[in-house]
Order: C-alpha cells, then sequence, then structure tokens
C-alpha cells in the first residue's frame, strides 16, 4: 500500500487544518497548520506562532519538526501544510526557505513530500528536491 494514497494525504490534511485553527498569528493574521508524517506513521502537528519581534516567529512545519525530533523521531515521509489570511485557505501554503531547509537536514529530498493544501480535497503533492532544488543538506559536509 502507498504511504501516501490519497487517504493518508486527506487525514495529514484535515490534522494540519485543526492546527491552523490552534495558530497564534494575531500581527499578520495568516494561519498555518502542519502534519508531520513519519516513517513509521507517527502524525505529529504544528502551527504557526508569532511574536511581536517577529524574528522569534516560528512556522508551523518547524513546529511539528521540532516536536518530533524532541520524542526521538528521525525518519519522515511527508508534510502536509494549510494556511491562510484570518484561518481561510485561499491557496497552496508552501514552506518558507529556512522551513525547507529544516526539512533537508532530516529528510531525503528524493523520498520526502511535501503536500500543499487549500482542503482535504484540493491539494497538491510535491518532492522535497521539487521545492529545494540544490539545497544544502549534510552531504555537503561529508570528506569525499
Amino acid at each position: 500500500m502507498d504511504i501516501l494514497n490519497d487517504t493518508i494525504c486527506r487525514q495529514l490534511i484535515l490534522e494540519a487544518g485543526k492546527m491552523m485553527g490552534m495558530a497564534y498569528a494575531p500581527y499578520s493574521g495568516f494561519k498555518v497548520g502542519a502534519a508531520l508524517l513519519t516513517a513509521s506513521r507517527e502524525i505529529y502537528t504544528g502551527c504557526n506562532i508569532e511574536n511581536a519581534a517577529f524574528s522569534p516567529t516560528v512556522c508551523a512545519e518547524r513546529t511539528a519538526f521540532f516536536k518530533a525530533i524532541s520524542e526521538g523521531e528521525r525518519e519522515f515521509a511527508a508534510i502536509a501544510i494549510i494556511g491562510g489570511k484570518d484561518g481561510i485557505p485561499t491557496g497552496y501554503t508552501a514552506p518558507c526557505g529556512v522551513c525547507r531547509q529544516v526539512m533537508a537536514e532530516f529528510c531525503s529530498p528524493q523520498d520526502f513530500y511535501v503536500i500543499l493544501a487549500r482542503s482535504e480535497g484540493d491539494y497538491r503533492k510535491y518532492r522535497l528536491e521539487e521545492l529545494f532544488p540544490l539545497g544544502f543538506s549534510p552531504e555537503n559536509l561529508k570528506k569525499d
């Protein structure tokens, strides 16, 4: 069975949508939720958390990753992301560059999927390598 079949994608999007409702975004009003699927099929969720000083703000994707990593997870299959102004999804919300860099630290760009969703039935699935071509990863630091 395909680990990322339509049923799994919809489940991840549903969980991400719930987290969008938990976002703390009083400054931008742009709320984002994420649901991260591990290789062992566990789901970790996150939402964006803004800060008045802006640079301490953390994205939903990194929240989900850091929760999973802090619990000992190191292998990931996919992440679903949904977001929009005032919590209303109107377009596909792609991860920022910092989140893509975090994904590249822990995920195979060829095997990790990023699901961008407007709803459970309206989503697009990309490999990380499509969203982050020529990304810097731990492979760059290995000696030949």
